[in-house]
């Protein structure tokens, strides 16, 4: 309901700013929306809103504060548990990588057999 009010404003604003009758067509769509405006059933229902706006204000106030520190409170313990996952995944690569460095040196001996052993193979089909 809301947007099609929202859509209906608008398109009358939008016409009246887009309008080239003139003069005439803008004072008379002025006058036409000031009597819908203090129409009655319009300023009843404007007081309504009004009525409950003032009534529920706090409430709203309330209820967006409390979700806006709950907000604050799960951004700052994602900020802390980031923190302790980045140094827990600092670590863990550290020792990852010391791992991995013995596992190279392990293997290095291995590498130069096989690469002299590849040189060996091309020196003999050199000859």
């Amino acid at each position: 309901m809301k947007g099609k009010i929202l859509l209906v404003v608008g398109l009358g604003i939008g016409y009246v700013l887009g309008t080239r009758a003139g003069r005439e067509k803008y004072e008379k769509i002025k006058a036409t929306a000031g009597k819908l405006w203090n129409d009655p059933r319009i300023t009843q229902q404007r007081h309504n809103a009004e009525d409950f706006v003032k009534d529920k204000a706090p409430d709203v106030a309330e209820f967006l504060a409390d979700g806006a520190k709950k907000v604050v409170k799960q951004v700052a313990s994602s900020k802390n548990s980031s923190s302790n996952a980045s140094s827990n995944a600092s670590s863990t690569t550290a020792s990852k990588s010391s791992t991995s460095s013995s596992s190279a040196a392990k293997k290095k001996p291995a590498t130069k057999k096989s690469s002299s052993s590849t040189s060996t193979t091309k020196s003999t089909n050199s000859k």
